[in-house]
């Protein structure tokens, strides 16, 4: 463990599980309002509640068997659903509304990870992981590439920003200068320029995570720009240049994790069957 990982996990760290039993977890969000956790397990098509007091409770079945999770501006989720090809938003009033499942007339492969920036703008990934029974739905895919888009903040326009690679997880650095996107087909993490209308370009190679299974996954990013991202054996950091600081160990192959509590210092961790939190010394972004 170098200095650098040491600020970030004090030796010793080990993550706590904190409930297991499920099919596939994925798509973590804290809520801070309520103070608890959402998380999908995509083929029980529902979407968990974890909270402190109450430990797991349902919070929407059936979820379309969704996958990432985030909240909007107004604290509303919203959830990529596979099984209905769309990225959704659950109103305060518990309905579910369609944001996006079309793009020039084809539907969308399979959203799964989605991410929300300050001008309320909604980014999401839709490779084809869904198109299948288990995860999804048995169907074919109606648009010939996997894209990355871009929902305007008013809902009424879909802007699609990269088509080149096989899109996973996603997130921004601090000042939303930057996207990075998980290919997790060729194990690498991408970075794209973000400009002041919020499109993308200079995409590159961001981190390599080399071995099986295919990884990268999930990804988030703390206050001072550090990368964290699924892969094998737990959770890989690098530094906002790309240089890898460590490995955050986990019992179970990691998908998804997500900064939460009230300083946003724990990381919730969605691996398989399992759920599990690691307390860290560098803040997370929040969300909303």
């Amino acid at each position: 463990m170098d200095y650098d990982f040491r600020r970030i996990a004090p030796e010793g760290t080990q993550a706590e599980r904190l409930a297991t039993g499920f099919y596939f977890t994925e798509g973590p969000v804290w809520v801070a309002q309520g103070g608890y956790l959402l998380f999908s397990d995509i083929p029980a098509s529902r979407i968990k509640k974890w909270s402190p007091r109450d430990g797991i409770q349902d919070f929407r079945v059936p979820s379309g068997k969704s996958n990432g999770l985030t909240l909007d501006k107004q604290g509303r989720l919203i959830a990529c659903e596979h099984a209905n090809r769309r990225v959704s938003r659950m109103e305060t009033d518990g309905t579910v509304i369609t944001l996006a499942s079309h793009y020039q007339g084809g539907k969308l492969n399979s959203p799964n990870d989605v991410v929300v920036k300050s001008d309320g703008s909604v980014y999401f990934t839709d490779p084809p992981y869904g198109l299948n029974p288990v995860f999804g739905t048995l169907e074919e895919p109606e648009l010939p590439f996997y894209g990355v888009y871009r929902l305007s903040p008013d809902g009424t326009e879909l802007t699609l920003l990269i088509d080149e690679a096989v899109p996973n997880g996603l997130a921004f650095s601090p000042d939303e200068s930057r996207l990075y996107v998980a290919d997790t087909e060729r194990n690498h993490l991408l970075v794209f320029d973000v400009d002041k209308d919020g499109l993308t370009s200079n995409g590159r190679l961001f981190a390599h995570l080399p071995g099986e299974p295919l990884a990268p996954d999930g990804l988030k990013v703390d206050t001072e720009g550090n990368v964290y991202s699924t892969g094998r054996g737990g959770i890989w950091v690098f530094n906002p240049e790309g240089g890898r600081i460590g490995v955050i160990l986990v019992p179970e192959l990691p998908a998804n994790l997500a900064w939460g509590d009230a300083d946003w210092r724990t990381l919730y961790i969605t691996a398989r069957s399992s759920l599990y939190r690691v307390r860290l010394n560098i803040p997370g972004l929040p969300v909303s």
